[in-house]
């Protein structure tokens, strides 16, 4: 029945809407209107219907007024149908007014949900109903299920009448199966395959792993999109005739799928040949801007090089004072010397202003936090050179997935509109870690941030995070504009228990509290400030040991033990006698002998790990000098950043000592997909005053996450027992706790690398080598060697009676690894996996093959 209805009314609708107004037993007289009586409307008032007429009472009854009046009426969209007709000296106007929308539903979809199809079509509770918008509607929404690959796709309108002239309008879906791409061949391709050619385009061949991406469905649109992208693709490699001559879509014999076939002419390959600079303005040199400009003669030709040129160009007429400036490249091809001439002619421009800037897409971020990064402000010349910088400030401050702007003709020919479209992005993470190494096995590590708090660009940490090596609170807020000035400013409080029992013997509790100011120096450096006020207590492990209370040397006692031939235990003539530790539950003690800890004064063969055994009060202050010149913040593929950083401890408190670190990198695009960096870092810590060693707590390790392939504190000076057989020879070198070191230097090389999966699923590869180490001890750091014998038990496959000794091992012996990190932008958070292989290392390194981490973002 609905279905009959909605047939009969639109119908009705369409034949008023383009029939021809009807206007009954009307004619021309000179009586004049006494009265014009409205009839047939509900909602819609006398006036409002008199408001559109152009005769009013009074007036005479003109026909060609009249039927103007009626056309205006139709003209409105309020009325299904409309007649006038002349009662007596009455003008009697009906009218059927169109229904009101109460609701609009959708029926059968299920590829496209409700939302997204009320988005597109302009029907909505409480508007007119009328033919002409709903078969509009009808057709946008066939236009999505086409975007979405779905070419078969049906909708029919329809609608239930409701009292008081109100309908349900319907639309009824059928989307028919997914319409996707059964193949993609070229014709015509000589010096590139189908295969190179398909990875240039967008649209892709329907396959069973494309689960994920809409690429593999038809879209028409899409394919005009391919079509400059092969222009690209051969312009960029010399092809500076080719040409795309069709771009054809042929329906397959099951109407599931498409062959698309592209014929393209390759033509033949060209070489730059002679490049000149043109301009008239006073301040630029042509000989000068020439030698800016990286092409030169001979160079294959590149379509994309002349655009770069455009920007150089751009940008060395900003830097000498001309924000204006029209440079209009004038290419000449030579069939016979292919070889394309080129010169680029610069004029002044005219002057033009920015109206106005318009933030689009900040739907969390407060527009003023955005507008504070522009270099360009409404009024300002319009200048290029800032605006990118802009866009590079915007992206810096990591809100943002995208950030784009486009520029628009504004009211008047001297003025342009500034659109700055941004599309957000998580900023709030959930951050998880796990690593599998030679050593731990596995560790776990969470914390909690927001780098976006309220949209107001404040920075809010509150890190809670437990693991087998380290439990840490810290709560950190940070204010990018302090008192509403280019200044920011933060505060800290921590409080942290780290275990390195397992390392270095030792573990730590720490508590404080740090405030820290910052200001840009110019717009590619900036100075922070900050002081640090923290309370460390170290203790090192409990280790009860018998000594000879006379002398302080370890208290031993000799026992037999079947070396050489354990099959005869019961035989005495073949066992050895060693010197073995006294146990601690020997009842009673030997006479002259006592119970100490390993830290204890007494004990002749104190460790120097015990001196840093103490609780202390640190109050420093620093600073942290940064240098940016990259080209982007994000993925950078050319410039460079540079960082100093100095804390001085001794403004009060118990600790003195001066710290240095300085960090560089340089970034550079070999071509599409591949980047590469180099990262150089070092650091020194010497003590002051009367401070003459460094506390463990404060010195440098290396390993773990900052030195892959290398276990937490894995690599630099180290305590280690040194294994020899009857004989002498060292056979096993065992390493124990970790010492840091008061220097460290590294270098690390990243190599990001194409993997040729689709880029839908989210995965990146890259190859890293590191290299570098960490050592250097003070003497009062270091200890004598200590001589003892292994007992039963004491190490793994190590028997007991072997001679032995504990040293401490150091130097700045070169470390290297390599290997690769895959990341992949997994639907829960961006997870990391780090494969490495050992180059170089020391027999008393710990190393580690394999570790990833993970974070959730909200």
């Amino acid at each position: 029945m609905r279905k009959v209805l909605a047939a009969a009314f639109m119908a009705t609708s369409a034949l008023a809407l383009t029939g021809t107004p009807v206007v009954e037993a009307v004619a021309q007289s000179s009586e004049t209107i006494r009265q014009i009586r409205i009839e047939g409307n509900q909602r819609i008032e006398d006036r409002t219907v008199q408001s559109y007429l152009l005769v009013s009472p009074g007036d005479t009854f003109d026909p060609s007024r009249i039927d103007l009046s009626l056309k205006t009426l139709f003209a409105t969209g309020l009325f299904a149908d409309a007649s006038f007709e002349k009662a007596g000296p009455d003008l009697v106007v009906r009218v059927v007014e169109n229904p009101i929308i109460n609701r609009v539903l959708f029926e059968g979809n299920r590829a496209l949900d409700d939302d997204k199809l009320r988005e597109e079509v302009q029907a909505a509770p409480r508007g007119i109903f009328t033919a002409a918008r709903v078969q509009a509607d009808v057709q946008r929404i066939l236009e999505l299920y086409r975007q979405s690959g779905r070419f078969s796709a049906t909708v029919e309108p329809q609608y239930k009448p409701l009292d008081q002239n109100r309908v349900d309008l319907v639309f009824v879906v059928t989307e028919g199966p997914v319409t996707g791409v059964r193949a993609i061949n070229f014709i015509g391709n000589d010096e590139f395959s189908d295969r190179r050619l398909r990875s240039e385009v967008v649209t892709k061949q329907s396959r069973w792993w494309r689960f994920f991406s809409s690429n593999d469905n038809y879209d028409p649109g899409r394919l005009e999109y391919d079509r400059e992208l092969l222009r690209q693709f051969y312009q960029n490699r010399g092809y500076y005739d080719f040409r795309v001559i069709s771009a054809v879509a042929d329906l397959t014999p099951d109407r599931e799928d498409f062959y698309i076939t592209y014929t393209i002419e390759e033509g033949e390959q060209y070489t730059f040949g002679d490049v000149q600079v043109e301009t008239a303005l006073d301040k630029l040199s042509s000989e000068g801007l020439r030698r800016a400009i990286p092409i030169q003669d001979g160079d294959l030709f590149r379509g994309d090089q002349i655009e770069d040129t455009i920007d150089t160009l751009t940008y060395a007429a900003g830097i000498a004072g001309y924000a204006f400036v029209d440079i209009n490249p004038r290419l000449e091809a030579d069939p016979e010397t292919r070889k394309v001439n080129v010169t680029f002619a610069i004029d002044e421009g005219p002057r033009v202003y920015i109206e106005r800037i318009n933030i689009v897409g900040n739907t969390s971020t407060l527009d003023r936090v955005i507008r504070r990064e522009l270099r360009v402000a409404e009024g300002d010349a319009f200048n290029r050179v800032l605006l990118d910088r802009s866009r590079n400030r915007v992206r810096a401050l990591g809100y943002f997935e995208e950030v784009e702007i486009t520029e628009r003709a504004g009211s008047r020919p001297d003025r342009t509109v500034v659109d700055l479209e941004v599309k957000e992005q998580a900023t709030g993470e959930l951050s998880f870690a796990a690593g599998f190494s030679s050593v731990d096995a596995f560790l776990i590590d969470l914390s909690v941030s927001q780098r976006n708090l309220r949209g107001r660009g404040q920075s809010l940490i509150a890190r809670l995070s437990a693991s087998d090596r380290q439990q840490f609170v810290d709560f950190r807020f940070q204010e990018p504009r302090f008192l509403d000035r280019n200044l920011s400013a933060g505060v800290e409080l921590f409080s942290s228990r780290s275990d390195f029992l397992d390392v270095s013997d030792f573990e730590s509790e720490t508590i404080g509290a740090g405030v820290n100011f910052g200001f840009p120096v110019t717009d590619n450096t900036g100075l922070q400030l900050r002081y640090r006020l923290q309370s460390d207590e170290i203790n090192v492990e409990d280790t009860p040991l018998v000594i000879v209370e006379s002398t302080g040397a370890l208290a031993t006692e000799d026992v037999l033990i079947d070396r050489n031939n354990p099959q005869t235990p019961d035989d005495p003539s073949d066992d050895t006698s060693v010197a073995v530790p006294i146990p601690i539950d020997r009842t009673p003690l030997p006479a002259g002998t006592i119970i100490v800890d390993q830290c204890s004064e007494q004990f002749a063969f104190r460790s120097t790990i015990c001196n840093s055994e103490r609780s202390d009060i640190t109050s420093l202050i620093g600073y942290s000098f940064n240098w940016d010149r990259r080209n982007d913040p994000i993925a950078p593929t050319g410039g460079f950043d540079f960082s100093i950083s100095q804390d001085l401890a001794g403004v009060g408190g118990d600790v003195q000592y001066i710290r240095t670190e300085l960090t560089g990198a340089t970034y550079r695009g070999i071509f599409k997909g591949v980047r590469a960096s180099v990262r150089l870092s070092g650091g020194a810590i010497e003590p002051l005053g009367d401070d003459d060693s460094i506390r463990i707590n404060n010195r440098f390790f290396r390993g773990g996450s900052n030195f892959r392939g290398f276990d937490v504190a894995g690599l630099g000076p180290r305590v280690v027992d040194v294994i020899a057989d009857a004989d002498g020879n060292v056979f096993e070198v065992i390493p124990q706790n970790s010492l840091g070191g008061k220097v460290y230097y590294q270098g690390t090389g990243e190599l990001t690398i194409p993997n040729y999966l689709p880029e839908e699923y989210g995965i990146r590869t890259k190859l890293f080598i590191e290299a570098g180490s960490v050592g250097t001890l003070d003497d009062a750091d270091l200890e004598d060697e200590i001589f003892f014998t292994t007992r039963a038990g004491q190490f793994n496959n190590i028997p007991g009676g072997l001679p032995a000794s504990r040293q401490i091992r150091d130097g700045l012996g070169l470390r290297a690894s390599a290997g690769l990190s895959v990341g992949w932008d997994s639907p829960f958070g961006p997870i990391q996996f780090d494969f490495s292989q050992i180059l170089r290392k020391e027999e008393y390194d710990r190393t580690e093959t394999f570790r990833f981490s993970t974070s959730t973002r909200f």
